[in-house]
């Protein structure tokens, strides 16, 4: 079990690298290696030997490897990203950079996404070194750069740039699961990522004429992209389920005594109530119009417009994604990914599966750890290129008035110090056992 020192630890670790301003705007517009450096510093303390690695100046992933007992046993990956989204200081109630800590709450941005972990895994791997632990298989830690943009310069480059460093893993932890999901019945649900949607994020193009606006214009690029552009907003995408969100929906409805219909998903929905919020997402794919760009004068019609597209497919559905985008934009729109990456899905009869279960039962005896795929994406998706399985196992034990899911790149992103501690203890658990 870690000891006090951890616990002491993973808060100041979480506070001062949140005072490490990492914010990722897109476009290559960030800084991590200063966050790089203070993580290996840490690592470096506890007698491993971290490697920083830079596709772009500044844009540093640390790489670092515990050594187990059992040579034969295949490597585990667990990683965490040092960058976060922008965050205005004006809306928030404290500097989102101080990483304050006032009445037992870590707050800033980060808190949650996901300098906490980060400063988990830092915690974890110095008390190893403390009591001279050793884990039965090699663990692989990996603080990457750019996860909040495309990845490029953090587990996209490692992946294909530096796959040596990962050589013998299998499987990976990351964000985002294991925290607590309060259901308004009492109930505390543990959900733990066994998948994720295919990333698709998607750049519409519009031709046509260009005219002066009080002309006649059948071949206005405005008007066929805003055609587009509603079609794509109001399509009804159809039911496919995974089997990641056939085991929730199957493991939920039997938690509540309902009938687990899976021929009447939506109806089933329904009877889950708050918990329908874990899967709702992910029963179906997903396209939403996010931005627009046409013109340049209000008496000139433009011979282009362009439109961007925030796309989400499930595993097995990309090909079906594409046929219906083709259909949705028509033969006067043109779509290209804009950035694309995979699907993923992960064995829910796994052993590493069966001990994050385990782990966080230990600790929370009252919960409920169900299986989820997450409607959205982290680094397991450039990882998988190695061939390694990712789950999302960030665990926290977090309080009923505390909206999880609402701080993820939301105003007063905070973290308990008591959450910070249960992390540190399942975290520990599962990665002796695991």
């Amino acid at each position: 079990m870690a000891d006090q020192q951890a616990l002491d630890e993973v808060v100041r670790f979480t506070s001062e690298l949140i005072r490490i301003d990492t914010s990722n705007f897109g476009g290559g517009d960030c800084r991590e290696r200063p966050a790089a450096e203070y993580a290996a510093e840490r690592l470096a303390e506890a007698g491993l030997e971290p490697v920083l690695l830079e596709r772009t100046a500044g844009r540093t992933n640390v790489v670092a490897r515990i050594e187990g007992t059992d040579p034969t046993a295949d490597a585990l990956l667990v990683h965490g990203h040092l960058d976060v989204v922008p965050a205005q200081a004006a809306d928030w109630s404290v500097d989102p950079f101080s990483g304050e800590i006032r009445d037992g709450v870590v707050w800033g941005r980060g808190a949650v996404d996901m300098k906490n972990m980060d400063a988990m895994i830092l915690a974890v791997v110095r008390a190893w070194a403390r009591e001279g632990v050793r884990p039965r298989r090699d663990i692989v830690v990996a603080f990457t750069a750019d996860e909040e943009a495309s990845a490029a310069d953090g587990s996209g480059f490692l992946a294909d740039h530096h796959p040596e460093l990962f050589e013998g893993c299998t499987e990976g932890v990351g964000e985002s699961g294991a925290f607590t999901f309060h259901d308004g019945t009492g109930r505390h649900l543990y959900p733990v990522a066994a998948g994720e949607r295919g990333t698709a994020w998607l750049k519409l193009t519009a031709r046509g004429r260009a005219g002066h606006g009080s002309k006649v214009n059948k071949e206005n690029a405005v008007t066929r992209l805003a055609a587009a552009v509603t079609r794509i907003g109001e399509h009804q995408w159809p039911l496919r389920l995974t089997p990641t969100v056939s085991a929730a929906l199957t493991e939920l409805a039997a938690l509540y005594g309902i009938e687990p219909d899976l021929h009447e998903v939506d109806l089933l929905l329904d009877k889950l109530g708050p918990a329908a919020k874990l899967v709702e997402a992910t029963v179906r794919n997903s396209a939403n119009p996010t931005m627009l760009n046409a013109g340049y004068k209000v008496n000139v019609i433009p011979g282009e417009a362009v439109a961007f597209v925030d796309g989400r497919y499930l595993y097995g559905t990309e090909e079906e994604f594409r046929a219906t985008l083709d259909r949705l934009t028509g033969p006067d729109v043109a779509w290209e990914f804009q950035h694309r990456e995979v699907a993923l899905q992960a064995p829910l009869d796994s052993p590493t599966y069966a001990r994050m279960r385990a782990a966080v039962e230990e600790f929370a005896p009252e919960g409920h750890v169900v299986p989820y795929c997450m409607s959205g994406g982290t680094d397991a998706k450039q990882f998988s290129r190695l061939g390694i399985t990712g789950y999302g196992f960030a665990p926290l034990k977090l309080p009923e008035d505390l909206d999880y899911q609402a701080l993820f790149h939301g105003v007063d992103e905070r973290v308990p110090v008591a959450a910070l501690h249960f992390g540190v203890q399942v975290l520990d658990r599962f990665l002796r056992t695991a």
